[in-house]
């Protein structure tokens, strides 16, 4: 099929760019596959081209021909004798190659509609890897919550252990149980909205909402970006449709001309003539035979200079679209890469924040060996730690997602 090799690409590119980090997960080239046989959206569009293929066998047809049939009530009387009834058959054609370019009008309008084919496509690829991405961030910070809050129980041990000994009160064992139900809120919240966003995955696949969907446990930033290369941009599905309509609008002026010239028909007209009575002479009750040939001028033809006009304004309007749609789509990915960009430098910094806290969290520990320990602190560090690896997530799904967004408009 057309532009297949653009769709292996693509594949091929999220592929190699995200999919050599999985392990243990369900492949979402598998995945963008299942969602491009099985969604509704994609079968809309597809039937849709097939229909508007199936026009060129409508428009390969001539006008229809015109049989009719008459009873003289009054009989005229001729010399070889009266006539009684007249039937007459006649076909007008069109223009030489007006039916050429109906069919090369329809097909020109077949192949914008194909462009809604692999435009569909690009985006469904792009909303399933995205989402992926949610389901993967959504999860993370779920396994990182549950992780905290396993450690702001071993801080509640800690803080009992002290209180019996006098070194911490009972409202440090209150404030690090009140810490970890504020914790398992967020997380269960964050169960939900795991919940909802795999509904919109499996609706994307077209299956049931219910179905499982398996993540990786874990994603980093690559070390390189994957090179962008923005002269693709100018040959991107959406640019290339309004190609293919400004293309369909030349022959949409074609065929106009074509159908302002004239129209040639030919017919016959038979009269049958009944026999003089007491008469015997030649060509008594001979009928009439009568071959004709008519033209169709269209003398009239304000229809046609209109339509010559509207096609010229089309065109420009059409022009002006697609420059409008480039500059958008330019915006869209010059967007995208500086907040790769930014990503990147976020997970960077988190990383070392993260290392920070966790060196302020040893010396944590080693104080409470010595009895001194502030559970005060204690919390401030955790919820810092908590905040950094919450952002460290952030930064990853957002350096993916966007990197999603950037194979949409180049690949």
């Amino acid at each position: 099929m057309k532009y297949k090799s653009i769709q292996i690409k693509i594949v091929l590119a999220l592929g190699s760019c995200f999919l050599s980090l999985f392990a243990n997960a369900q492949q979402l080239e598998i995945l963008i596959d299942e969602a491009l046989t099985n969604n509704p959206e994609i079968q809309k569009f597809e039937l849709q081209y097939k229909r508007a293929s199936e026009k060129v066998n409508e428009v390969n047809t001539i006008p229809n021909t015109e049989f009719g049939v008459g009873y003289f009530v009054s009989e005229p009387e001729t010399r070889t004798g009266a006539q009684r009834f007249k039937v007459s058959a006649k076909q007008m054609l069109p223009w030489f190659g007006t039916i050429t370019s109906r069919e090369n009008y329809v097909s020109s309008v077949a192949d914008a509609k194909y462009e809604d084919i692999v435009i569909a496509k690009r985006k469904l690829m792009a909303s399933v890897s995205q989402s992926y991405y949610n389901l993967y961030a959504n999860k993370a910070k779920q396994d990182v919550l549950a992780q905290n809050i396993q450690l702001l129980k071993t801080y509640e041990t800690m803080a009992l252990t002290s209180v019996e000994v006098g070194n911490a009160s009972a409202v440090d064992v209150l404030r690090l149980q009140m810490r970890q139900n504020d914790l398992q809120q967020l997380k269960d919240v964050l169960q939900q909205q795991f919940l909802a966003e795999r509904t919109n995955f499996n609706n994307l696949l077209n299956r049931k909402n219910d179905v499982v969907v398996t993540v990786v446990d874990s994603l980093t930033i690559p070390i390189e970006d994957f090179e962008i290369n923005t002269e693709n941009l100018s040959v991107h599905p959406e640019l290339l449709k309004y190609d293919k309509l400004y293309q369909s609008i030349e022959q949409s002026e074609l065929l106009n001309q074509k159908e302002s010239s004239p129209m040639i028909g030919f017919g016959l007209d038979y009269i049958n003539v009944a026999e003089r009575p007491n008469m015997d002479f030649s060509d008594n009750g001979k009928d009439i035979v009568m071959p004709m040939v008519s033209v169709s001028i269209p003398i009239f033809n304000k229809k046609y200079k209109s339509q010559t006009k509207q096609n010229d304004l089309q065109q420009q309007e059409i022009t002006a679209q697609k420059q409008e749609r480039l500059n958008a789509l330019e915006t869209l990915l010059d967007k995208a890469n500086n907040e790769r960009i930014s990503a990147r430098i976020s997970y960077a910094t988190q990383t070392k924040n993260l290392k920070q806290a966790k060196d302020a969290e040893d010396i944590l520990i080693k104080s409470y060996e010595t009895g001194t320990i502030d559970f005060n602190d204690v919390l401030d560090i955790q919820e810092l730690q908590l905040k950094f690896q919450m952002n460290q997530i952030e930064s990853v799904k957002t350096y993916y997602v966007q990197s999603t967004i950037i194979n949409y408009l180049i690949q």
